[in-house]
C-alpha cells in the first residue's frame, strides 16, 4: 500500500559497524549521509528515492563532453538495482566537500579523468548500503528473514511468495524507520553489473544536439549588462592613463570599470561592449620582466637548463641512474622541445555574475571544473563565507584544464563589476581574448640519456625536464604542499610501466614565461614525447625492432605486453600502402595503459604529415560505459593529432602572437584520421579514460616519421617547417 502522507528522511552514518537511521520528515526518502569507516566526513544527499518511484541521484563533478554526468550515477544506480528509466542526475551547485573527490582530497574538482577514478568506491558503497536498507524494512514489513529477497528493477522480490514492493512504496512507509545495517555490504560482482559495462546513452547528448543545452554564455536575467575586458598586453603592466570619454560616449555604455589587470567595458548589449571597448585609450606601463620573453629565447634557456648540471627534483627514482650510465657498454642522449599549446575549448570563457545588495553574497553561473575554486574565488573577491555564494554550474562547451585554476579571473572580473553597479553582470571572452590572455600547456625542453648493455638491454635511463611548475602559478596553496614534485608538470615522466634497473626523472623548475594551466593528458603530453620517441631512439642503437625492444622491458608488466600485443595485431591485418609508414607507442596516463600504432604519409614539398590510420588498445581497468569510452579515447586521439601536427603558441616580447583559429591552426575534419579502438576486458578498478588517447600520439607520428624518412623529429608540434628542417 502506498502512504504519500508520510516522508522518512535518513541521516546514517557507519559507526561501530553499523549504519542508524534517524530523522524524520515528510514526502520521500533522501540519503542523506554516508560515511566510511576511515574518513568521519559524511556524504549528504547522494540519493533521492520519492514516493512515486523516481530516483535522483547527485552528480558531484562538471560536465564538460566527457559524459561523467552519466557514468556517475550509473555507477550508484547499479548498485541499488533501480530502474534506469526512472533515474534523474541532479548537478551538485555547490562547494560541499561531504561530495569532494577523493582522488583530490575531497575538493570538489574535475580534471585529470579523476571522476569515475576518483569516485568508483563511494557510490558503489552508497547505492549497495541503500538497497540493503530498502531489503531490509521490506523484510520488516513482511515478517521475513532478508536473506529470502532479492531486488531489481527497484523492486524488491519476495522469492518465497512472488510478492513485490517498489522502492517508492517502502520508503514512504513507516517500515522504513529505524533501520540498522552492518557495514559489511556485499557489492556486486562484475557478472551481476546491469548498467556498469553498459553503453547507456549519454543524459546530456540529446540537449546539445538540439540546441537546448544552456551554458553560461546562454544566461540572460533582467537589467543584466554585458562586460567585455581590455587587458594588458604584457603580463604583469599596470595602467599609466586611461581616457575612456569616447567609450563613455558610446550608445549603451554603462559603465567604465577598473580591474585588477585590466579594464572592463560595461553595457546594455555586447555588441555596445565591443564597440566601447575599442574605443579606449590606454597607456600602459613598459616595466614587466614578460616584456623579455620571447618563444625561441625560452626554448632555448630550457634546453640549456635540460642538457646542463641544473639541479633537479626527482619525480621518480629506482636504482642509481648515474651509476647505472657510467657503467652501460653505450650511452645515447637525445634533447627534445615542445611550444606552448592552447587549450582551444569550443566554448569561449563566459560567466555570470549577480552580487547581492549587501555585497557579502552573490549568485554565479559559469561553466567550471571546480566548485571549489570557484566558491573560492568569490569568497575572495567580496571577502565572504561560503554559505553566501550561490553557484549554478552550467554545461561547458570544452575544459581540458582551462577552467581550472585557484583564482578564476572571469569570475573575479563579473563579481566586481556587479558589486560596482548593483546589477548582474555578463563577462565574455572572445575567441581572440581566449587566446591571447588564456593560460597554456607550457614550453619544455627534455634531455634524456639511457645506457644499453653488451646485449642492446636498456639498463639505465636519465630523465630531465626542464620546463615551470604549472601548480605553482595556477593554484599557489596546492604548490606549497606539495613542492617540489608537481604532476601537471611531469606525469608520464616516471615511465613506470617499464622495468629498467636503473632509472631517474627529474624535474628541473624553470622560470616561468607565460601563464599555464593543466592541459589534456598534463605532462604526458610532451614527457611521453620525449619518453616514446628515444625508446624507438634506442632500439634502433640496440639493433631491435621496436616492438620487441619495448615488451622485453614490461617482464612485470603482462597487462601492457598484452596491449602491444593487441594493437600490433590490429594494425597488421590492414595492408600498408606505397608512401606511407607506421610507427609504435607506449604510454600511460596515471595507472591507465595504451599502445598505439599511427600510419602516415608526408608530403615532402611542402613538410606536412598526414595522419591516415591510428590504432590503439587501451587498458583503464572496469569500463563504465563501454561507448562512451570509446568516444573519449577517439577524442583524446584526435586531440593529439591536432597538437602534435598544426597547433603551435608563439609569444614574442612577452605578446602572443596568435588571435584566432586562422593562425592558431587545429585539426580539420576532412584531415581527421580512421580510428581504431581496443578495450581490454578487466576486472580492476576503473583508473583514466579521458586523458589516455592523447599522450601516446606523438611520439608515434615521430618514430613514423623516422621510419618513412629515416629522420628524427625531436620539436613539438611537427609543422611543415619543422618537419623541413629535419629533412634538410
Amino acid at each position: 500500500m502506498m502512504i504519500d502522507s508520510i516522508y522518512i528522511s535518513r541521516r546514517f552514518f557507519l559507526k561501530s559497524g553499523s549504519l542508524t537511521a534517524i530523522a524524520l520528515a515528510t514526502g520521500g526518502i533522501r540519503l542523506e549521509a554516508y560515511a566510511v569507516e576511515d574518513n568521519t566526513q559524511a556524504f549528504a544527499g547522494w540519493v533521492e528515492i520519492k514516493p512515486d518511484n523516481t530516483i535522483n541521484i547527485l552528480f558531484p563533478s562538471t560536465e564538460m563532453g566527457q559524459g561523467s554526468s552519466t557514468s556517475l550515477p550509473q555507477i550508484l544506480a547499479d548498485e541499488l538495482y533501480a530502474n534506469w528509466d526512472l533515474v534523474s542526475i541532479q548537478q551538485l551547485n555547490a562547494d560541499d566537500r561531504r561530495f569532494g573527490n577523493p582522488a583530490f582530497g575531497k575538493v570538489l574538482y574535475t580534471a585529470g579523468s579523476s571522476a569515475v577514478y576518483g569516485y568508483f568506491n563511494v557510490l558503489r558503497q552508497t547505492g549497495a548500503h541503500l538497497r540493503e536498507m530498502i531489503k531490509q524494512a521490506a523484510a520488516n514489513h513482511w515478517g521475513v528473514n532478508v536473506d529470502s529477497l532479492q531486488t531489481a528493477n527497484s523492486e524488491v522480490i519476495n522469492t518465497s511468495s512472488d510478492r513485490k514492493l517498489s522502492y517508492g512504496e517502502i520508503v514512504s512507509s513507516p517500515q522504513f524507520a529505524n533501520i540498522t545495517l552492518t557495514k559489511n555490504v556485499e557489492l556486486k560482482s562484475k557478472d551481476h553489473y546491469s548498467l556498469i559495462g553498459k553503453s547507456i546513452p549519454r543524459r546530456d547528448v540529446v540537449a546539445k544536439s538540439t540546441g537546448k543545452a544552456i551554458y553560461a554564455i546562454d544566461v540572460r536575467l533582467p537589467e543584466m549588462l554585458y562586460a567585455t575586458i581590455e587587458r594588458s598586453p604584457v603580463e604583469g603592466e599596470t595602467i599609466i592613463e586611461l581616457n575612456d570619454e569616447a567609450t563613455r560616449n558610446t550608445k549603451d555604455i554603462v559603465d567604465v570599470i577598473r580591474l585588477p589587470d585590466g579594464v572592463a567595458v560595461l553595457a546594455k548589449t555586447m555588441h555596445a561592449s565591443l564597440v566601447g571597448r575599442g574605443k579606449l585609450d590606454i597607456t600602459w606601463s613598459e616595466k614587466s620582466p614578460a616584456r623579455q620573453y620571447s618563444s625561441n629565447a625560452t626554448l632555448a634557456a630550457y634546453k640549456k637548463s635540460a642538457e646542463g648540471n641544473d639541479n633537479g627534483h626527482a619525480w621518480r627514482e629506482e636504482g642509481n641512474a648515474r651509476k647505472g650510465l657510467n657503467n652501460a657498454n653505450k650511452i645515447i642522449q637525445s634533447t627534445y622541445t615542445s611550444d606552448y599549446a592552447y587549450h582551444a575549448q569550443l566554448e569561449p570563457i563566459a560567466a555570470v555574475a549577480k552580487v547581492d545588495s549587501d555585497s557579502k553574497g552573490a549568485e554565479i553561473w559559469a561553466g567550471t571544473q571546480t566548485q571549489s575554486w570557484t566558491t573560492h574565488t568569490a569568497m575572495q573577491v567580496l571577502q565572504t563565507t561560503r554559505d553566501r555564494i550561490k553557484l549554478n554550474m552550467m554545461t561547458m562547451g570544452g575544459g581540458f584544464g582551462r577552467r581550472t585554476e585557484l583564482m578564476q579571473n572571469y569570475i573575479r572580473d563579473a563579481l566586481i563589476c556587479s558589486k560596482k553597479t548593483k546589477k548582474p553582470v555578463k563577462v565574455v571572452w572572445s575567441r581572440t581574448d581566449d587566446i591571447k590572455f588564456g593560460g597554456f600547456r607550457p614550453a619544455a625542453a627534455q634531455t634524456i640519456k639511457g645506457g644499453l648493455n653488451n646485449e642492446g638491454v636498456l639498463t639505465a635511463w636519465h630523465h630531465r625536464v626542464a620546463t615551470p611548475s604549472v601548480i605553482e602559478y595556477f593554484n599557489p596553496i596546492r604548490w606549497q604542499q606539495v613542492t617540489p614534485n608537481d604532476i601537471v608538470s611531469m606525469r608520464g615522466a616516471e615511465s613506470k610501466f617499464y622495468a629498467i634497473p636503473d632509472f631517474l626523472a627529474e624535474h628541473v623548475i624553470t622560470e616561468r614565461h607565460a601563464r599555464i594551466l593543466p592541459w589534456r593528458g598534463i605532462g604526458a603530453a610532451y614527457t611521453s614525447f620525449a619518453a616514446e620517441a628515444f625508446m624507438d631512439e634506442l632500439a634502433v642503437e640496440a639493433n631491435k625492432e621496436p616492438l620487441a625492444f619495448r615488451k622485453a622491458l614490461m617482464i612485470n608488466n603482462p597487462r601492457g605486453k598484452a596491449l602491444l600485443d593487441k594493437v600490433n595485431e590490429m594494425a597488421t591485418k590492414v595492408p600498408l600502402e606505397e608512401g606511407r609508414a607506421r610507427g609504435l607507442a607506449f604510454a600511460g596516463y596515471g595507472d591507465s595503459q595504451s599502445a598505439g600504432i599511427i600510419e602516415i604519409s608526408l608530403n615532402t614539398s611542402s613538410g606536412q604529415i598526414r595522419v591516415h590510420n591510428v590504432w590503439i588498445a587501451v587498458d583503464a581497468g572496469q569500463i563504465i560505459s563501454p561507448d562512451n569510452s570509446h568516444n573519449q579515447i577517439e577524442g583524446g586521439v584526435l586531440f593529439g593529432v591536432s597538437s602534435s601536427l598544426y597547433e603551435r603558441l608563439t609569444i614574442t616580447n612577452g605578446q602572443v602572437d596568435q588571435e584566432n583559429f586562422y593562425d592558431y591552426n587545429i585539426l580539420r575534419n576532412n584531415m581527421a584520421p580512421k580510428i581504431e579502438v581496443f578495450l581490454a576486458d578487466s576486472i580492476e578498478e576503473p583508473t583514466q579514460i579521458g586523458e589516455t588517447g592523447n599522450p601516446m600520439v606523438a611520439p608515434a607520428i615521430a618514430n613514423a616519421f623516422f621510419a618513412l624518412t629515416g629522420r628524427r623529429l625531436r620539436h613539438l608540434p611537427f609543422t611543415p617547417d619543422h618537419v623541413l628542417k629535419a629533412l634538410s
